[in-house]
Parts: C-alpha cells; sequence; structure tokens
C-alpha cells in the first residue's frame, strides 16, 4: 500500500521558517519523482517545488525560490520541504505527491499544475503577518 505521510506543518510569523517532511513508502522510492503542492482557500493547487530521487534534479516555481529547498533522503525514504522567509502568501495546505515520472516530465506536470499519481493527506501551514 502506497503511503506518503506529512507532517512539519504549523502556525508561523511572516519571516518565519518551517520544515516538512513527507515520509514514504509502498512504492520503489528511489525511482520516483516527489513534489510538493500546495492550495490555499478558493486558489487553485499549485506546484511549489520536486526532486527527483533517480537523479537528483530540482524544481521550484518562481514563487518560492530561494526562499525554499527540497530535500531527500534515500536511506529514510523521505523528502523533506525546508521553507524560510515565509509570507502570509505561503498559507496554505501543503501535500505531498509522488510520481513515477522520468525526471523532465515529472518537472512539466508540476508547472502546468498536472496531477502525480499518489498523494498524501496534506498539512496546514499558516503564516501571520
Amino acid at each position: 500500500e502506497v503511503q506518503l505521510v506529512e507532517s512539519g506543518g504549523g502556525l508561523v510569523q511572516a519571516g518565519g521558517s518551517l520544515r516538512l517532511s513527507c515520509a514514504a513508502s509502498g512504492f520503489p522510492f528511489d525511482d520516483y519523482a516527489i513534489g510538493w503542492f500546495r492550495q490555499a482557500p478558493g486558489k487553485e493547487r499549485e506546484g511549489v517545488s520536486s526532486i527527483s530521487n533517480n537523479d537528483g534534479s530540482t524544481y521550484y516555481a518562481d514563487s518560492v525560490k530561494g526562499r525554499f529547498t527540497i530535500s531527500s533522503d534515500n536511506a529514510k525514504n523521505t523528502v523533506y520541504l525546508q521553507m524560510n522567509s515565509l509570507k502570509p502568501e505561503d498559507t496554505a495546505v501543503y501535500y505531498c505527491a509522488a510520481d513515477p515520472s522520468p525526471p523532465d516530465l515529472a518537472i512539466a506536470t508540476m508547472k502546468v499544475g498536472g496531477k502525480y499519481d499518489y498523494w498524501g493527506q496534506g498539512t496546514q501551514v499558516t503564516v501571520s503577518s
């Protein structure tokens, strides 16, 4: 059974930091791209960042570039999203997702707001001004 379990969300003041974790199981982690998406109330889902575990390639949305860092611990089957300099507009439910596509396709899918194969339940991130 595929499982993606997010943790690390919470309430933080603007300018603060949070680190999200996504613990994965039930699929060949090393062969998959893992992405973070977010959805704020009344807004469409947005692809935030992804990492392809087979070659380490990464992607960041322009809105988070320079502030967020994605990393993967293949020994623990866990992907992290370090979020620094948080802004109120970062407030959203953050979802971890996994996809078996090759790196270029996984990134392209995220850029156009496409859907990965497997999803976690999400974790709330709230940034107060």
